[in-house]
């Protein structure tokens, strides 16, 4: 079952039309999933190019951190929360250095069984490298941790680039995401990048889920946590929330889900993806 944006919600906020080409923090839509640097980003990640938010979410991050210069050799990247994703086998596969984290599955934490319980979990070498993306000796570059991210061990500092993929949502409340996302600066070098992508409530910039297992991140979230991270001393790139404008961006996708799946219903909202990247400025706190 479907239905439509428009139709989901009675009054919906004002999109401007996108004005660049470059990545900036903003909303999945079709017009990115398929344009050819994505489609190039599910090729290297060796993932079929179905119109998928989550795809889109992988593709965000590494067409970020490329523009910005990360993925070469000599980078040293830290991902939180990585599960099964592509990404550190795929950054590892650029000549980066990659620690992989997530939460420790034997902890007593309800999350953590979440996960493991539905195969989302960081398990081992084989399940980050079971696309086969990287070469045994290229993944001797990956090292593996498990750590908390609502408590950043003091070690991990000096990366060139860190990244999350949908996580930040799932801590438990809108304050806890946005903690790790200032927190996660401290890990970056000066001129360090960081590239997140969360659940976003594309319907209502008033009302929205601000405690559970799954928390919505509305605009006055993300320029909230925009300006406390301006005041860490760091730069988070133009706020773009424009939704699309194809039948596939307006398609409303509720279970048993389907394709083009770019929003779903989630209780009484429409959601999507959205993704965000701010760099560590040298004088940064």
């Amino acid at each position: 079952m479907l239905t439509t944006l428009r139709r989901f919600a009675r009054r919906t906020l004002p999109l401007p039309r996108p004005r660049r080409t470059e990545l900036v923090s903003q909303v999945c839509t079709l017009a990115q999933l398929t344009s050819p640097a994505f489609v190039q980003w599910l090729g290297e990640m060796k993932e079929p190019h179905l119109l998928h938010r989550k795809l889109w979410e992988w593709g965000y991050i590494a067409q970020a951190l490329h523009e910005r210069d990360m993925l070469r050799p000599g980078r040293r990247g830290l991902g939180f929360a990585v599960g099964d994703e592509p990404l550190a086998s795929l950054f590892a596969a650029r000549g980066c250095e990659v620690l992989a984290t997530d939460l420790d599955p034997g902890v007593a934490d309800p999350l953590a069984a979440r996960w493991r319980d539905t195969g989302q979990h960081m398990a081992g070498y084989e399940l980050l490298n079971r696309r086969g993306i990287c070469t045994p000796e290229q993944m001797s570059r990956v090292g593996m941790r498990y750590v908390d991210m609502t408590a950043i061990p003091p070690d991990l500092t000096g990366f060139d680039f860190v990244w999350s993929s949908c996580s930040m949502e799932h801590l438990g409340t809108l304050e806890r995401g946005m903690q790790f996302a200032e927190n996660a600066v401290r890990c970056l070098n000066p001129g360090g990048v960081a590239v997140h992508t969360t659940e976003y409530n594309v319907s209502s910039n008033r009302r929205t889920i601000e405690a559970g297992p799954d928390v919505l991140y509305r605009r006055r979230d993300i320029e909230e946590l925009t300006r406390r991270l301006e005041r860490l001393g760091c730069d988070v790139a133009e706020r773009d929330y424009f939704a699309g404008d194809t039948p596939a961006d307006d398609r409303v996708d509720r279970p048993p889900y389907s394709l083009p799946h770019l929003k779903l219903a989630y209780g009484e909202f429409a959601i999507t993806s959205f993704g965000f990247i701010v760099t560590r400025k040298a004088q940064s706190r």
